[in-house]
């Protein structure tokens, strides 16, 4: 890890008032939880259902075949035993610490509320999350069988609080993060490969101040960027927030 480079990251990082964190799948992939376009990522894992994974993920095909999205679903994409890693407890120790910090996350595991972070928006959605499409009815995850597909006690379909493709981002949501990146002294991109819109979009709204990246393998945006980590986010993240 380039010292030099740390050290004038920790400085702008003292010295600003606001700081917000992007980040995406890379900073779970340390819970146990795969991302999706790394070379080993769960979209290029061959499917076993004979359509490709992202179309499982699509509002279409879960309205259509809701029996195959919910097996994936409850194989893949709800990790139970998931434990929030060095890169979620580094930015919560931050946050508790300093009460400057907001992060944008893609995730939709819930681990950096687990791992105490309170300033969380989470653009994608949470798996902890569910609602009867019929009636509306909320569900927290500990409410619903963790297998098939869930019905409400009004007969309705119950769907995850998640964003799916061909789904909009919540508008509050979107809204807020936008707010919040363009006040922003630091922006610290983490575990992302910048390919996912609308936010890896977020940045252009980044107005004055220092942008930092961390992630394993190059991205389209490391250019833009004033400071750029390849190695590993928790231990990267520990060095940059450490007091």
């Amino acid at each position: 890890m380039d010292k030099e480079a740390l050290d004038r990251c920790r400085k702008a990082i003292a010295e600003a008032k606001t700081i917000v964190f992007l980040g995406g799948a890379g900073v779970s992939t340390g819970s146990g939880i795969p991302d999706f376009r790394s070379p080993q990522g769960l979209y290029n894992v061959r499917s076993e259902y004979g359509v490709e994974y992202e179309t499982i993920l699509s509002h279409s095909f879960f309205e259509t075949y809701p029996d195959v999205f919910y097996d994936f679903y409850w194989k893949h994409m709800v990790a139970e035993k998931a434990k929030p890693n060095r890169a979620h407890l580094a930015l919560a120790n931050f946050e508790q610490k300093h009460h400057n910090l907001t992060i944008v996350t893609q995730n939709i595991d819930g681990l950096h509320q687990d791992a105490g972070s309170v300033h969380v928006l989470e653009a994608h959605g949470s798996v902890r999350r569910y609602h009867c499409q019929k009636c509306g009815k909320p569900y927290a995850l500990d409410q619903i069988p963790h297998h098939g597909v869930p019905h409400c006690s009004c007969g309705g379909q119950i769907k995850p609080d998640v964003v799916l493709y061909e789904e909009p981002l919540d508008a509050a949501t979107l809204e807020e993060a936008v707010q919040r990146v363009r006040f922003a002294n630091v922006l610290i991109i983490g575990g992302t490969s910048m390919r996912v819109y609308p936010i890896a979009a977020l940045p252009q709204y980044f107005n004055l101040g220092t942008q930092i990246i961390i992630n394993a393998e190059p991205t389209p945006y490391d250019r833009y960027c004033d400071y750029v980590f390849h190695e590993d986010i928790g231990a990267t993240l520990e060095a940059l927030l450490e007091d």
